[in-house]
């Protein structure tokens, strides 16, 4: 054992030698004589591994590698160059998704702060901007994917017994049936997660569950006439339009309130980011409700008669009315005129959908057309002519259109960039269909018809990425509470709600212009205009050339700072 531990030492002083040789000799050339304060010279014995001289040797270089790197603008020490250097670019169509707002160009030369600051906050922007791109391109890989058929096979034959069978279990067990023939026809409406759904029958049946898991949250009558259902903006509450007044009611089947302002509602529509419910009645009026409040923000005689058509653009929150004489009028909270008003059809409207880019808008009429028109120019650029017209249009996130013709529901596909010639899929359903809606977030089309609901399987429908901030399928009754609270917060004015949402963070230059112009035709001469300071000479030398210079600038830092205010009153 003795001379097993002696041999064992000897190797271990071999390999510290070794390696101290590897150090010291690793440049090929012998040591220079160093200072009297170093301790290394020719002839000695080189210094252990773990003394303090080695230590801070390697130090040293190392500050001295950093150094020369940092002069060189390099980040790493590398032998080899990158053969790629800086970040990686992104493409333009990526960052178009993420930009806010242009640029602005057009603040007057005076105003160096107020430059400044705009300067910073588009600097700002620009990095957002990128790095959110960066982050898109990397990380949301996943894409929607359609149904293809096989040669000579068209995909509108294809039934959804056929889809159910060929996909997995969890998405064929979202085709399915609810036989409800005693209380129909249904409206119906899923929640902004696409979780819950929210079932309402013609003869006072209403019923909320969890569709994907099939559990009922809650089923009640409420022995009138039910016009429309409408989630607000949680699980835990929801709107019903009875026959005569508006009720709120909870998940659990309780009534809230009863408001008796909004009598005869027909249609609602609600405005997620302002906590508004809109509704339309039999008496003409679009009428808004604040749900965080509880109060009416405003009402609006549209004088046009019965409104049953109605639907909200997802982009600026504008509310799109149809109405019998072949008009669809866009409408504003804080206008008491409509904005914009459209001749769509020569005979009554009967259903209008906007996507969800507030680009595109698809109208159905009495006169048996599908027209799609473009909102940024407000004309018609595709026309379909249908046999029998389509009563109920839905419009997905992916862009897909879903058209009701009695019985029958068609999916058409890609209706505003080509002309289509033959629908996408096609089912019938069991008695007239009442009411579509597309699922957020999943590849479902739900169907409310006179026996009951049905649940369509339309890939391609659905959006695969979502925002968990915003509206996450996934979150739990903590993450609801405070998504709920931080929502209130972030709470968007009714005042806001424009055409253009992007006109509210620029300047308004041409109306300060005119202002002023007009201010000076009254008042004969420009009230802005001043003469050029001649300072007054003083005697004893006080009006030396630097004196001067100093009044002259001091004068002149007073007029721009009245100047400034003046441009902002």
């Amino acid at each position: 054992m003795a001379s097993a531990e002696v041999a064992l030492k000897h190797t271990h002083v071999e390999k510290k030698k070794k390696v101290s040789e590897r150090y010291w000799q690793g440049s090929g050339e012998e040591k220079k004589d160093e200072a009297p304060g170093g301790s290394h010279v020719p002839g000695d014995q080189p210094a252990p591994l773990g003394s303090q001289t080695n230590q801070q040797t390697r130090a040293s270089e190392k500050k001295k590698k950093y150094k020369a790197a940092e002069r060189h603008g390099k980040k790493a020490i590398t032998r080899k160059p990158d053969p790629f250097p800086g970040s990686a670019p992104v493409p333009e169509e990526k960052r178009l998704k993420f930009r806010r707002k242009m640029k602005i160009d057009q603040l007057p030369q005076y105003l160096t702060k107020l430059r400044r600051v705009v300067a910073s906050s588009q600097a700002e922007s620009e990095i957002t901007e990128k790095e959110s791109a960066r982050h898109d391109q990397l990380l949301l890989q996943e894409d929607a994917g359609f149904l293809e058929g096989d040669e000579d096979e068209d995909t509108c034959t294809i039934s959804q017994e056929d889809i159910a069978d060929a996909v997995d279990i969890t998405a064929g067990a979202k085709y399915f049936n609810l036989n409800l023939s005693q209380f129909g026809p249904y409206r119906l409406d899923y929640s902004k997660t696409g979780r819950q759904l929210l079932l309402g029958g013609r003869r006072g049946h209403v019923a909320c569950l969890d569709w994907q898991t099939k559990q009922l949250l809650c089923e009640i009558n409420v022995m009138e006439t039910v016009n429309d259902v409408k989630w607000l903006h949680s699980e835990a509450m929801y709107a019903v339009a009875q026959k005569k007044w508006l009720y709120i009611y909870d998940s659990s089947g309780i009534e809230l309130h009863c408001i008796r302002k909004f009598n005869d509602v027909l249609r609602m529509q609600f405005l997620p980011y302002h906590f508004l419910l809109a509704t339309a009645s039999a008496t003409g009026f679009l009428q808004y409700l604040d749900v965080s409040v509880g109060k009416e923000v405003a009402a609006v005689g549209t004088k046009a008669g019965r409104l049953d058509v109605m639907c909200q653009n997802p982009q600026n929150a504008i509310i799109h009315l149809g109405h019998s004489n072949g008009t669809v009028t866009l409408w504003s909270p804080n206008q008491k005129e409509a904005i914009v008003k459209m001749l769509c059809h020569h005979g009554g409207v009967r259903s209008v959908a906007v996507d969800k880019t507030g680009t595109y808008m698809v109208t159905s009429g009495m006169d048996k057309k599908l027209k799609v028109f473009d909102l940024r120019s407000f004309k018609p650029f595709q026309s379909y002519f249908l046999p029998a017209g389509a009563s109920s249009l839905a419009l997905s996130h992916r862009g897909l259109l879903s058209a009701a013709t009695g019985d029958i529901v068609q999916v058409y596909r890609d209706v505003w960039n080509t002309p289509v010639k033959k629908p996408y899929m096609a089912h019938k359903v069991h008695g007239a269909v009442w009411g579509l809606h597309f699922c957020p977030y999943e590849d479902v089309l739900g169907v409310g018809h006179g026996e009951g609901f049905t649940s369509m399987l339309v890939p391609g429908a659905g959006e695969p990425n979502f925002d968990g901030l915003d509206s996450n399928p996934y979150r739990s009754a903590k993450q609801r509470q405070e998504w709920e609270v931080k929502a209130l917060l972030e709470k968007i004015q009714p005042d806001l709600i424009s055409l253009d949402p992007g006109k509210l963070s620029q300047v308004d230059y041409a109306t300060f212009k005119q202002k002023h112009q007009d201010k000076v035709k009254v008042l004969g001469y420009d009230p802005l205009a001043r003469d050029k300071f001649k300072p007054r000479m003083r005697k004893k030398g006080r009006s030396s050339t630097g004196g001067v210079i100093r009044r002259k600038n001091q004068v002149a830092h007073e007029d721009k700072r009245v100047s400034s205010s003046q441009f902002w009153k």
